[in-house]
């Protein structure tokens, strides 16, 4: 059997990433805060669910396309632990991490972006 996306060291960043932000958005400080949660949530997974589209893909540039979306979706959650930080004090230091998190799935992701584009 050939690779999987599960095989991809991004994915595999992006999986945790979701887990991580789940358990902060399900706390007794966040959950209240439906928007944020959910929109952190979602980019979260978002992130993971490109990667696993892109790597099924056939056609590169469509690869490219949702590996774009993905590390975009990268960003959208950095800034929203932003927020988490600005506004939840008591949550800093693990918004940070988290950040640090999801700075490395895009790194990963322009990896996998650039090697795609290498095969083109």
């Amino acid at each position: 059997m050939g690779m999987r996306f599960e095989d991809v060291e991004a994915w595999q960043r992006a999986r945790t990433l979701v887990s991580a932000v789940y358990r902060l958005t399900r706390g007794e400080t966040l959950r209240p805060d439906f928007g944020l949660a959910g929109q952190i949530q979602r980019a979260a997974v978002s992130v993971m669910s490109n990667i696993a589209e892109g790597f099924e893909r056939h056609h590169a540039s469509e690869k490219t396309q949702a590996y774009n979306v993905a590390r975009a979706s990268c960003g959208e959650v950095r800034s929203l632990l932003y927020v988490v930080e600005d506004n939840y004090p008591a949550h800093a230091v693990r918004a940070i991490e988290l950040r640090e998190q999801s700075e490395i799935a895009a790194r990963l992701l322009s990896g996998l972006i650039a090697a795609n584009e290498r095969r083109r």
